[in-house]
């Protein structure tokens, strides 16, 4: 009786609760092994469910992984919202958000895995998806710049274009580094952040008080 109603419950199961335990599979899957590599057969094992609910619920393998990648960029995203405060000035709002960002990375490495490497090598639509949370990311950060630009001068003298393209390579290095930390020991969250705000701000800092750096010649 115990073994049909344990089955019982697990039929009972809601389907959201249900449907997030697969993605938390595949998050792992697809994470450590790879998109090509990974199999349904592997996904809905770890999942504890059979094969043909996984794909009752998600449809195909493609479908699978674009709703991880979903998942986990709004997941990226909330938790880097969630940890810039706006009332703080414009610097301990970029640290604390680099802070989140790292952290984020450092916590959740698969999914890390799957956002910085898995979606970007296997093309659209994958690609399509990650680059979206990308943009939004470097939105928030374009705004942090021109605010930080702003209580430097007081006024909006960095250009607009300055701007943007400051939050680019900021975001660019951010991902980058954090791929760096996550696969190298003894690397911290936090160092990792530190190590891109000396960087970013000093030249930024710069930037802000007008002391542009030119080409010689």
């Amino acid at each position: 009786m115990g073994a049909d109603g344990g089955a019982g419950r697990s039929r009972r199961m809601p389907r959201a609760v249900r449907e997030q335990q697969m993605l938390d599979a595949a998050v792992r899957t697809f994470g450590r092994l790879g998109y090509r590599a990974a199999s349904m057969d592997e996904i809905a094992e770890l999942a504890g469910v059979s094969k043909p609910l996984v794909y009752l619920y998600l449809n195909s393998k493609e479908d699978l992984f674009t709703a991880v990648i979903r998942r986990e960029a709004r997941a990226l995203v909330e938790a880097v919202r969630a940890g810039v405060e706006p009332s703080l000035p414009a610097d301990a709002q970029l640290w604390s958000g680099l802070r989140a960002f790292f952290a984020h990375a450092a916590e959740h490495p698969d999914a890390w895995a799957v956002l910085h490497r898995q979606a970007r090598i296997h093309g659209e639509p994958f690609a399509a998806e990650v680059a979206v949370m990308r943009e939004e990311i470097v939105t928030f950060v374009t705004a942090l710049i021109g605010a930080a630009a702003r209580e430097a001068h007081a006024t909006d003298d960095l250009p607009t274009r300055d701007v943007a393209g400051l939050a680019q390579a900021l975001v660019g290095a951010a991902e980058s580094l954090a791929g760096w930390a996550n696969e190298t020991e003894g690397v911290s969250a936090k160092e990792a952040a530190a190590t891109l705000m000396n960087f970013a701000w000093a030249g930024l800092g710069n930037l802000m008080r007008g002391a542009r750096w030119s080409p010689q010649g």
